[in-house]
């Protein structure tokens, strides 16, 4: 803070200061112990996020209608170097936000989703957003080969019937039909 109330300094960085510091983090405190400390410092970030792209709507984002929320977060997070993202609607409590051009997954041979840090942040964004707890799974991540980042959401207790799914060996589809 600056002092002023509402006003949030704010730093540019590179693109590979993401994976420098989860490098550096998981070279100190292991695989998942980096996980859960990105996750967290982004889901504490994304509380300033969420306040930015509020400040950016001509409404409230609980009133603003879906579409336009959805692309205007897009643009928001255009605009900041994250990346472009679109919404769909995949099942009746899950929604997928994709991304081809996702910052945080510019490392390459990852053998796991890497972008822990964009899942806190989504989270709290969304949680804030809809006024309930929503929880943010990467499902398809670009560092380990794969063509886009697809960030899956819903409530705590969905994504994670989704994620045992997917850890059982089902496709995201096969576990979107099978919730």
């Amino acid at each position: 803070m600056n002092g002023r109330e509402g006003n949030v300094r704010e730093v540019a960085l590179p693109v590979s200061a993401l994976s420098t510091l989860r490098g550096a983090l998981r070279g100190e405190a292991g695989p998942l112990a980096t996980i859960h400390a990105l996750h967290s410092a982004g889901f504490a970030s994304g509380e300033s996020v969420f306040d930015a792209f509020a400040r950016t709507l001509r409404q409230p984002p609980q009133e603003t209608p879906e579409g336009a929320f959805w692309s205007s977060l897009g643009r928001f997070l255009t605009r900041r170097g994250w990346g472009s993202l679109s919404h769909s609607a995949a099942h009746s409590g899950v929604g997928l936000l994709t991304s081809p051009d996702w910052a945080e997954a510019e490392a390459r041979g990852e053998s796991q989703p890497v972008c822990a840090f964009s899942t806190g942040l989504l989270s709290r964004l969304l949680t804030r957003a809809a006024d309930a707890p929503v929880a943010v799974l990467e499902v398809t991540c670009r560092a380990k080969g794969d063509p886009v980042c697809t960030f899956a959401f819903g409530s705590v207790a969905t994504i994670h019937d989704l994620y045992g799914l997917l850890l059982d060996g089902k496709g995201l589809e096969g576990a979107l039909a099978e919730l």
